[in-house]
């Protein structure tokens, strides 16, 4: 009973935290819209413009953005409840290398979203259209464009959690930095096989997808022979 009441005041504890933040972000909404849809904005033509095609989109899609940014402005808070929660059943080695842990995940989850908003969008957008067929003119619904744009936040936001995930496979004991880098070939594949299908179809933007991925997988390989428990020793056990 004791851990559930605690777990509810957690749970208590986030929930104000998210939405101490969405006041603000709903007050600004409108701009911050306009700001988000900036990638497609800068390509579209002068007679051009987003469009809603549902009654309540203007009013609900500021609301759901804003709601998205709260959570994802208030994210350390909520990763300090959990850990407040979940710190008492660790041990001091463990509390040692969940709170990186927990700090590097955030920070990576925010670059894979400033990723995506700064490098892929312009290009995505772009490409989509200067593609569009003669005498169709390009006007977005506003509540595909943020659905389109929270997913690609969420694919670049967890692929930049790639170094985070291999840490954790090594610490766990599942598999060594050097079983790890026996499938370079195989993941330099799939972080092209990725760019092919989140990026338009052509060279430049698949690399720009499938380079940063690959270093991220490398530099994951080299935080976990570094700082991962006992993974030199089970490397040098190794045949």
């Amino acid at each position: 009973m004791a851990h559930l009441l605690e777990l509810r005041t957690r749970v208590i504890r986030i929930a104000l935290g998210i939405g101490l933040v969405f006041l603000p972000c709903f007050y600004f909404s409108r701009p911050l819209f306009t700001f988000l849809s900036g990638p497609l904005l800068v390509h579209m033509p002068h007679h051009s413009s987003l469009i809603a095609t549902g009654v309540t989109a203007p009013f609900l899609v500021p609301m759901k953005l804003s709601l998205m940014i709260a959570f994802a402005i208030s994210l350390p808070w909520t990763l300090y409840q959990i850990w407040m929660f979940i710190a008492p059943g660790l041990y001091l080695a463990e509390r040692r290398l969940v709170t990186p842990l927990l700090v590097s995940s955030t920070l990576l989850f925010y670059l894979g979203m400033l990723f995506a908003y700064y490098v892929i969008f312009p290009i995505v957008f772009g490409f989509f259209i200067s593609v569009a067929p003669e005498g169709v003119s390009v006007m977005t619904d506003i509540s595909n464009y943020l659905d389109f744009v929270l997913k690609m936040f969420m694919a670049f936001g967890v692929a930049f959690e790639l170094p985070v995930a291999i840490f954790l496979i090594v610490w766990a004991g599942f598999a060594t930095p050097k079983q790890l880098g026996g499938y370079r070939p195989y993941v330099l594949v799939a972080a092209f096989g990725a760019g092919m299908l989140l990026t338009p179809p052509d060279v430049i933007s698949q690399t720009l997808l499938a380079v940063p991925v690959y270093l991220l997988y490398e530099i994951g390989l080299f935080m976990a022979r570094l700082f991962a428990p006992g993974a030199r020793e089970r490397e040098a056990e190794e045949p």
